[in-house]
């Protein structure tokens, strides 16, 4: 704790040899960073400058995309700030401020593709009722909701967390995910209750309702023509691999609290950079390759930057 600023700061222990390779880890973060932010960027701008990009589909993956600028924001700069210090510590309100953003982001996640999973669902189950079901107020009540609900739960674990007394001021991470329970003199019951009720709804049942949706639709779209089963496996196949990816990094968040003291500094370090490194620049990715409306104007894109050239 700072004495003269009464403000209690907590060390970041997950580095390792920073000292040594502070400038490679600042360059290979800062460099990912720029990627993220110009790739996502980039297909954000294609959805909103084409019109006939202007569907519900396409604006939610608009929505997914620039929740991964955020997603990345809430941690990149801090990191690259930690890289280029001689101490690597964060405050305990900036901390929890970092959990906040970082939870709240990640399960709007789950509820973005969920709600993409709804709107193929409608699309190829029920294509003669779809402009009426997927109006504009529809997409933007989703949307609202997407962001809206994690921020309103996670606020209440931010909340219990923060005013926990603490007595231990080491973090063995890089940045302030669930590990912050450590921190803690004495281990709370109902902030423990209340996580997995958070991590039911913006997690669980998000993620149960998308294969229920899917399944759905494989099996119309097995019974349907092959025009049908080539749509379906055009726009939801990219929204899987989105979700098994990110799904299967979460699972590392979810787990590290118990398996902390068993996994090595290094191994830990490296699990920890994949939620940050890969997610952000996969979706734009998957995206920009397997949708082929967005594939035909990146290509565009592409050919006339390389005319100016």
């Amino acid at each position: 704790m700072d004495e003269e600023s009464n403000v209690t700061y907590i060390t970041l222990s997950g580095y390792v040899e920073v000292e040594k390779y502070r400038y490679v880890y600042f360059v290979i973060m800062f460099t990912v960073y720029i990627l993220i932010i110009c790739c996502n960027s980039t297909i954000v701008c294609l959805i909103v400058i084409h019109r006939n990009l202007h569907e519900p589909m396409y604006i939610f993956i608009a929505a997914l995309l620039i929740n991964s600028v955020l997603y990345s924001t809430a941690i990149y700069p801090k990191l690259l700030i930690d890289f280029l210090s001689e101490k690597q510590i964060i405050s305990h309100s900036v901390c929890h401020l970092q959990y906040f953003s970082f939870y709240t982001l990640g399960g709007s996640e789950f509820l973005l593709l969920a709600a993409m999973a709804y709107d193929r669902y409608v699309s190829i189950c029920k294509p003669l009722q779809y402009p009426t079901i997927m109006r504009k107020t529809t997409v933007s009540i989703f949307l609202v909701l997407a962001w809206l609900v994690p921020a309103c739960q996670v606020a209440g674990s931010t909340t219990l967390s923060a005013n926990r007394k603490i007595c231990n001021f080491t973090l063995k991470g890089i940045f302030c995910n669930n590990s912050i329970y450590k921190l803690h003199c004495v281990s709370s019951r109902a902030l423990s209750v209340y996580g997995v009720i958070v991590l039911l709804n913006i997690v669980f049942f998000p993620m149960l309702y998308i294969f229920f949706t899917y399944t759905k639709i494989f099996i119309i779209s097995y019974r349907s023509c092959r025009e049908v089963r080539t749509k379906a496996a055009q726009t939801c196949l990219p929204h899987l691999l989105v979700l098994i990816n990110f799904s299967l990094l979460c699972t590392y968040d979810i787990i590290i609290l118990r398996l902390e003291s068993d996994i090595p500094k290094t191994a830990r370090l490296i699990m920890t950079l994949q939620v940050v490194l890969y997610h952000p620049l996969f979706n734009p990715i998957i995206y920009g390759l397997k949708m082929k409306e967005i594939s035909k104007h990146l290509k565009r894109l592409f050919y006339q930057v390389n005319q100016v050239k």
